[in-house]
């Protein structure tokens, strides 16, 4: 079965639990436990930039690269325009504009606003394992950047 035969709402249903994972990736790393966000790939997911040449392969290093993250760090992720197109029963890929907003530093209370630390797009491949879909690659690309701030 090609993409083209997946029954409609097949398809709409894996369009959703990408799109999902998409949002539960930010909300994991803004307000959850962000080493949890590594349980979101597949066993030998990946995540790359290759801007700066960093990549990180394999649930254990992306646990450790996510538990990393400085406590005292605060963000946002805004995403935007997330366009999902399932290639098989099994596979799909998309894309997702994103903004972040983010400071170090943080222990309590409001943050006064500012400009958003990066802006940027993920392309992305899924893929479904043992009913469920992964993330199998996040390539995040970044054409707007500028340093985290340090308050307090």
């Amino acid at each position: 079965m090609d993409a083209e035969t997946i029954d409609p709402m097949e398809r709409l249903l894996a369009e959703r639990a990408c799109e999902r994972l998409i949002l539960d990736f930010v909300r994991r790393l803004d307000l959850g436990e962000p080493s949890t966000v590594a349980e979101l790939f597949t066993a030998d997911g990946v995540w790359e930039w290759p801007d700066g040449d960093r990549r990180i392969q394999g649930r254990d290093a992306l646990r450790d690269y996510f538990g990393s993250r400085p406590a005292d760090r605060l963000s946002r992720r805004m995403c935007t325009n997330i366009l999902v197109t399932i290639t098989s029963p099994a596979t799909a890929s998309a894309t997702t504009y994103f903004a972040t907003y983010r400071v170090d530093g943080h222990t309590s209370g409001m943050v006064p606003p500012r400009p958003p630390v990066n802006i940027g797009h993920y392309e992305d491949t899924f893929r479904k394992v043992a009913g469920s879909w992964l993330l199998a690659t996040r390539t995040t690309f970044i054409p707007f950047a500028g340093p985290t701030d340090r308050i307090g």
